[in-house]
């Protein structure tokens, strides 16, 4: 699909500063120059973090970094101390330090850059665009569905203070907003009471209405009710261009660690049971040793990536049934034949991964849309086992409900399993279709890059 023009153009991209924005962030530029050989993209992250992306995969050459100081956002590690400094220095340092940046980019890129794809969670992101006279692509990393659920925000219920968990769990949020039939109000009003995360939110959602488009990361085949009715919503062009970071052949290509491959090369085909919360989803001690133990009474084994407790985790285990380590590349190792099962925390960007790879998912959903993910792939798409279902009293997911939902999930011979499996299986040729030439994403990332050079997507008035 690689462009044959010659003249130079530019694009500028902003993501939220945290891993499970930025990773789509640049998987979408690695798209972006691959699809067009006249395009560069200028990434603007922090010192801080373009320090950490030194041992990223390595980024195309016209895919480019520039930098603003660490001070105007607390740093990565930090984060999770205090959540409401954070949320309030992106919304207001960081707003003034990457306009001053686009100022000087405007002055010095040449040509001058044509449009700035920004994160939509970045509230002033179309105003700064406005300002510069550059088209603003709004960027969603997460579910179309979920999109569409935060969309309608004022649709929502208010919520009755005396109705529980278990009774909300019971009733489809459809009732209040179209293609939500399998989430539930549980999965929603939890944040509710998290009054300046959705004051954020709700600010987001009425500046991405000015934008002059919309990125999504997944594609029509796997949502396509949400999608095709955020099309009818939004007064300009959506292009559905996922999954991005998976070649059109499903190729990863080989794991580079020698001691991830090695042990994963010497498991049976679909034996071994796939372990990771993420790069910021943390929980409960209790309920990491309820799930070590759980995997262990399955019999199941398990190649678990589990940051700083790896060593911790070797010890409780062992090495008679599994592998603890701080990091692997998770694409490379859901791709391996031995892999059978994910038991993930349900980001967005671990769901693509397994539908990519064809894996089927054990869900420990923590937050946010998480919760609707994991309904998505166990209620409506019928890949996985929803834990949040079997939580006690106390909020943890006993070792007997976590060892019975294993044994199933990786059960090749239960009937089952057998279905999640064959599901899953379907899921992948769908998100491999849709990126080959002449499929849905292809097209649509077509689409988008015809209209940016075109000219189609203009700055409209009320967004200035």
């Amino acid at each position: 699909m690689a462009s044959s023009a010659t003249a130079c153009r530019h694009v500028v991209a902003v993501p939220y500063p945290g891993r499970g924005h930025i990773n789509p962030m640049l998987a979408v530029c690695r798209l972006l120059v691959a699809a067009d050989d006249a395009l560069t993209v200028t990434v603007v992250v922090t010192e801080e973090w373009h320090a950490l992306l030194a041992s990223a995969p390595t980024l195309p050459d016209r895919v480019r970094f520039a930098t603003i100081p660490n001070d105007v956002i607390p740093p990565e590690r930090s984060r999770g101390v205090d959540h409401a400094a954070f949320f309030e220095a992106v919304s207001v340092k960081m707003a003034e330090a990457v306009e001053r940046l686009l100022d000087r980019l405007v002055l010095e890129l040449e040509p001058r850059p044509e449009g700035i794809v920004v994160d939509t969670y970045l509230t002033w992101g179309v105003a700064v665009g406005a300002r510069c006279r550059m088209p603003v692509c709004s960027l969603w990393t997460q579910p179309a569905t979920f999109f569409l659920a935060l969309y309608h925000l004022d649709l929502w219920p208010s919520g009755d203070d005396h109705e529980h968990d278990e009774e909300l769990s019971t009733k489809s949020m459809d009732r209040y907003v179209p293609c939500l039939s399998s989430v539930r109000m549980s999965d929603l009003m939890v944040f509710s009471r998290w009054k300046r995360h959705m004051k954020i939110t709700a600010e987001a959602f009425v500046n991405v209405r000015k934008a002059q488009c919309l990125l999504l990361t997944s594609f029509h085949e796997l949502e396509p009710c949400a999608i095709n009715t955020t099309a009818e919503l939004l007064p300009f062009p959506i292009y559905p261009i996922g999954p991005a970071h998976v070649p059109p052949d499903g190729n990863t290509g080989r794991i580079q660690d020698e001691e991830h491959r090695d042990w994963l090369d010497a498991q049976p085909e679909k034996s071994v049971m796939y372990v990771s919360f993420g790069s910021y989803a943390s929980m409960p001690r209790s309920q990491f040793e309820e799930i070590a133990m759980g995997l262990l009474d399955a019999g199941v084994k398990f190649f678990w990536v589990a940051r700083d407790k790896a060593p911790e985790l070797r010890q409780m285990c062992g090495d008679r049934q599994g592998l603890a380590v701080p990091w692997c590349d998770q694409q490379e190792v859901l791709c391996h034949p031995s892999v059978g099962g994910f038991l993930s925390h349900c980001g967005w960007n671990s769901v693509l991964e397994a539908v990519c790879a064809g894996v089927p998912l054990l869900a420990f959903p923590v937050a946010w849309d998480q919760l609707v993910n994991a309904r998505m792939l166990a209620d409506e798409w019928k890949v996985g086992i929803d834990m949040r279902e079997h939580r006690g009293q106390d909020g943890i997911v006993s070792r007997a409900a976590i060892s019975d939902a294993a044994r199933k999930l990786m059960d090749l011979d239960s009937a089952a399993g057998q279905e999640m499996r064959r599901r899953a299986m379907q899921l992948r040729e769908a998100s491999r279709g849709a990126v080959r030439e002449g499929g849905s994403s292809h097209r649509s990332l077509s689409g988008f890059l015809k209209d940016l050079a075109g000219g189609v997507l203009e700055v409209a008035k009320s967004s200035r």
